[in-house]
């Protein structure tokens, strides 16, 4: 994990590992939303059952949509840290290859 003094040095980066926090309060997020609008259209289909069935349906549509997308924008930022631990490993092999 990371210490509280890793938030004032710059030396390393805590995103990493704190983006997995984020991730699973993201999916919570969006699985509590789903089930609201999935509670809503059960209710609205009282008044209509076409219109209920077709938020209910939304609903689970978002639920998938929104677990998808979270996975991959986490991930985005996962590959962009990768690509810069990489970055800095390939800078110092050519350093020491130029000394």
């Amino acid at each position: 994990m990371f210490e509280f003094r890793d938030l004032f040095q710059w030396d390393r980066f805590i995103t990493p590992t704190i983006i997995k926090t984020f991730y699973w309060l993201a999916i919570v997020l969006t699985v509590l939303f789903g089930l609201s609008g999935i509670f809503s259209g059960l209710t609205a289909m009282a008044i209509s059952p076409f219109g209920g069935f077709i938020v209910v349906l939304s609903s689970l549509a978002g639920i998938v949509v929104g677990i998808v997308f979270t996975r991959i924008a986490a991930e985005f930022i996962l590959i962009v840290f990768r690509i810069n631990e990489h970055l800095g490993a390939i800078r110092d092999q050519g350093a020491r290859h130029h000394e």
